[in-house]
C-alpha cells in the first residue's frame, strides 16, 4: 500500500526541543485544517480556480499565514494529493482488498472529483523537473503503487487464472498507464466512463486466453 510519510515540521528551522508539545500539536492541527480546506476547494472548483487566497479565507488566515505551514502554493497542492491518497486508502479499501481493487474503486471515485483529477494530471507533467515541489511525491507514488500492484498481481496469478504468462511488474506498469491515460482523456471528454474501460481491461487480464509476453 501507499507509503505513509511522516508529517512535515510546522515551524521550519526555528523548531527546537524547547518548543512545548502543545505548540507542535496546535501547529499540526492547523496544517491539517489547511489541507482539508484545500482538498475540498480543489475537488469542487478545480486546480485553476482554487487560489491561495481562497484557501486562506477558508481557514481564517492570510496568504502569508498559509505559507507559514507550506513552502509555496505548489508545495501545498502536492500535499493535497498526498492527503487525497490517504483518504482513498482509508475510505475505498476494506480489509482483505488488494491494490487492484483499490485502483478499480479509485477510478470510479475519480468521476466525482474532476478538480483532483486535473490537479494530479497537471502535477505529473510539471513535476518532471526535479526542483518541482511535487517531484518526490510523484516519483515515490509511482514506485509504491507499481510495487504494490505487482505484488497483488503475483498473488492473483498464484491463486487464479489472472493474467497467466504476463510479468507482474510489466502488467503493473500497464495498469498504471491505463489509469493515468484515462484521466487525461476524461479531462477532454467527461462523458467518458473511465470505470467501464478500466474494468473491461482488468476483466480481460483475468481471462486465461490472454497471450503471454516474450
Amino acid at each position: 500500500m501507499l507509503r505513509r510519510l511522516p508529517p512535515r515540521p510546522c515551524y521550519g528551522d526555528r523548531m527546537t526541543i524547547d518548543v512545548p508539545p502543545q505548540r507542535y500539536a496546535k501547529g499540526e492541527a492547523k496544517r491539517r485544517e489547511i489541507l482539508a480546506a484545500a482538498l475540498t476547494l480543489v475537488a469542487e472548483r478545480g486546480y485553476r480556480n482554487s487560489s491561495l487566497q481562497e484557501i486562506a479565507d477558508a481557514v481564517g488566515l492570510s496568504k502569508a499565514g498559509v505559507l507559514h505551514y507550506f513552502d509555496s502554493r505548489e508545495d501545498l497542492l502536492a500535499e493535497v494529493l498526498r492527503e487525497r491518497d490517504r483518504h482513498d486508502a482509508v475510505t475505498l479499501l476494506a480489509d482483505g482488498d488488494d491494490t487492484i481493487t483499490l485502483f478499480e474503486r479509485t477510478v470510479r471515485y475519480n468521476n466525482t472529483v474532476p478538480g483532483l483529477v486535473h490537479l494530479y494530471s497537471r502535477l505529473v507533467v510539471e513535476s518532471e523537473d526535479t526542483d518541482h515541489p511535487a517531484h518526490n511525491y510523484i516519483h515515490d507514488r509511482y514506485t509504491d503503487l507499481i510495487d504494490s500492484l505487482a505484488e497483488s498481481i503475483r498473488v492473483r496469478q498464484a491463486t487464479s487464472d489472472f493474467a497467466p504468462g504476463i510479468d507482474a511488474l510489466v502488467l503493473a506498469r500497464m495498469i498504471t498507464a491505463l489509469s493515468d491515460g484515462l484521466q487525461l482523456q476524461w479531462m477532454h471528454n467527461q462523458d467518458l466512463d473511465m470505470s467501464e474501460v478500466f474494468d473491461a481491461a482488468i476483466a480481460l487480464f483475468g481471462r486465461p486466453e490472454v497471450p503471454p509476453t516474450n
